[in-house]
């Protein structure tokens, strides 16, 4: 068995599979590196437990490597961390411009510097776009609403 790295066995593939999936967030909505990974199969000689651990991660290394050179055709500031945060160093020039150009698309932030995930985050691609390209459907990012909506507790 391989040892796993940072990086996923093809990664070239993985990353370009990652960018297609990015490319489709909508203007205004945000997706997650964990909602992105969950979208993808496992690479063939990686399990279904190592790639839930690394997925995530190889989708950051993904977003890295198109946030560092500013590509403009990926869209990379749609693509925060599970709890709405931007993950890049606070301060940074890169974390900055990736929380301004959210701004701008009318993504909201919190005080303490989230994004609403019930609000502005992705469903993910329609089924017949995941199907065409051999992909999963992802992870909800919006929390389910309660079965009984105005039931009152007694406790």
């Amino acid at each position: 068995m391989p040892t796993l790295t940072n990086l996923p066995p093809d990664s070239q593939t993985f990353f370009q599979t990652v960018w297609h999936i990015v490319r489709q967030i909508p203007v205004g909505t945000v997706s997650t590196y964990g909602q992105i990974a969950s979208m993808i199969p496992p690479p063939e000689s990686v399990n279904d437990a190592d790639y839930k651990r690394l997925g995530a991660v190889w989708v950051g290394k993904a977003m890295n490597a198109v946030s560092a050179t500013d590509s403009a055709d990926v869209p990379w500031q749609r693509v925060v961390n599970s709890q709405g945060g931007i993950s890049l160093p606070a301060g940074s020039r890169a974390a900055t411009e990736q929380r301004r150009r959210l701004e701008a698309e009318g993504v909201a932030f919190d005080r303490r510097g989230r994004i609403h995930l019930d609000s502005a985050g992705w469903d993910g691609p329609d089924a017949g776009w995941l199907a065409a390209h051999g992909l999963l459907t992802p992870v909800p990012l919006k929390k389910a609403p309660p079965d009984t909506p105005n039931q009152l507790t007694l406790f």
